[in-house]
């Protein structure tokens, strides 16, 4: 137990050690006057980001990046959240690593390296869609992820994004179902830049659970309820399906005009432990080490895992063909790729076709070469990186 344990410390140090290396740490910015209007996370402090500058020929150039850490579907879910990073910016780290896709170093991040870098903080639990005026008066908890979105990207307006001339909006996970939600809006506001929209990790799809319940559309449901979402997704897909149909990417991403890349692992790691089998549908722990460890899945659970990943392509599928969309869709056990420099780019990176996702994202966004490529099968890619959970 002792070495056990030992071994999983030398590999957390190892870890902190690269991404000292690879990263830089930001500081974190704290959009006061958002307070007064109300645009306040779920504890009502301020929201919040990390913003480096761009310098040489990307000082016009613009990539925001929004935190992921999931939704909370209710007021006890949300009271939970309240006192955390995810629920008020007065428990968020005040510095951040920036890798991967938010490195200032060229051989890290060739095309974006140079362009103002911001990090989005997390903190209202609906990806920025919610809006509720009255305070719960028990709980004293905020639902206000529309004020708060709209707060920040004022806020980085007045710092020279209103002067853009290339922008991305991306994020992972909750962040990468924000830009889908938002893609559109965002790049209205840009009406004179090049606007694209990059969502890593943030295809969720509405599949049924291993036990046969709709357990994430469910979840979603509760989610627009308590926030009052409705009146802040999309119209182009609440004028053809339910507000919490909208939530979900493959019905949200259908009237989306922005020119959209998708980077997504077909086996996501949070959307196996938590859509395909969440603890409420395994009561028994029976996929406890499959989650925690892809390689530890029995025969039939891989088979279940391949079935997922099938409903997961159909779900791609209903997007249709666009020439403006980029797609990598590896089959790696992960989850958020571009943030991290050893998926996003080193020289043992996950590749596609043997394209980095790095190069496949810059290809696609300077419009250099299109990128739409969708993974053999697991356990077909020997360049993934695969989680293992302790």
């Amino acid at each position: 137990m002792v070495r056990a344990w030992l071994g999983v410390l030398v590999c957390a140090v190892i870890r902190l050690v690269v991404m000292q290396v690879e990263g830089y740490t930001v500081g974190i910015t704290y959009v006061n006057s958002a307070v007064a209007e109300g645009a306040v996370c779920l504890d009502g402090s301020p929201p919040a980001y990390h913003f480096d500058k761009g310098f040489g020929a990307g000082l016009n150039n613009w990539l925001i990046h929004v935190e992921g850490g999931a939704w909370c579907n209710n007021a006890t879910v949300c009271l939970s959240k309240r006192n955390t990073r995810l629920g008020s910016s007065k428990y968020m780290d005040t510095d951040y690593t920036f890798s991967g896709i938010l490195s200032n170093l060229q051989k890290f991040n060739p095309d974006f390296y140079n362009w103002n870098r911001v990090k989005v903080r997390y903190c209202d639990g609906s990806s920025f869609t919610g809006d509720v005026e009255a305070v719960d008066p028990r709980t004293k908890v905020y639902y206000r992820g529309a004020r708060v979105w709209r707060a920040i990207i004022n806020d980085l307006m007045g710092k020279g994004m209103k002067n853009a001339q290339n922008a991305i909006l991306g994020g992972c996970s909750a962040g990468g179902l924000t830009v889908i939600l938002h893609c559109d809006s965002f790049r209205a506001q840009l009406p004179g830049a090049k606007v694209k929209c990059l969502s890593d990790a943030g295809y969720f799809i509405n599949v049924r659970d291993i036990s046969g319940a709709l357990h994430i559309q469910d979840l979603y449901a509760q989610v627009v309820a308590t926030h009052q979402s409705a009146k802040n997704l999309p119209t182009s897909c609440t004028s053809k399906f339910s507000p919490q149909l909208c939530f979900f990417p493959q019905y949200a991403a259908q009237g989306i005009q922005t020119p959209l890349f998708l980077l997504n692992a077909a086996y996501d790691a949070w959307q196996v432990k938590n859509i395909l089998a969440p603890g409420v549908a395994d009561p028994h722990g029976t996929w406890h080490n499959c989650k925690l460890d892809i390689t530890k899945c029995s025969s039939s659970q891989l088979q279940t895992l391949q079935g997922f990943r099938t409903e997961f392509l159909s779900a791609l599928s209903v997007l249709g063909s666009s020439s403006s969309r980029g797609l990598f869709i590896n089959s790696c056990y992960s989850h958020c790729q571009s943030g991290t420099q050893e998926t996003w780019l080193r020289s043992d990176s996950p590749l596609l076709d043997g394209t980095s996702i790095a190069k496949a994202v810059g290809d696609w966004y300077y419009d250099r070469n299109s990128f739409q490529q969708i993974d053999c099968p697991y356990p077909c890619d020997k360049t993934c990186h695969n989680r293992v959970f302790e």
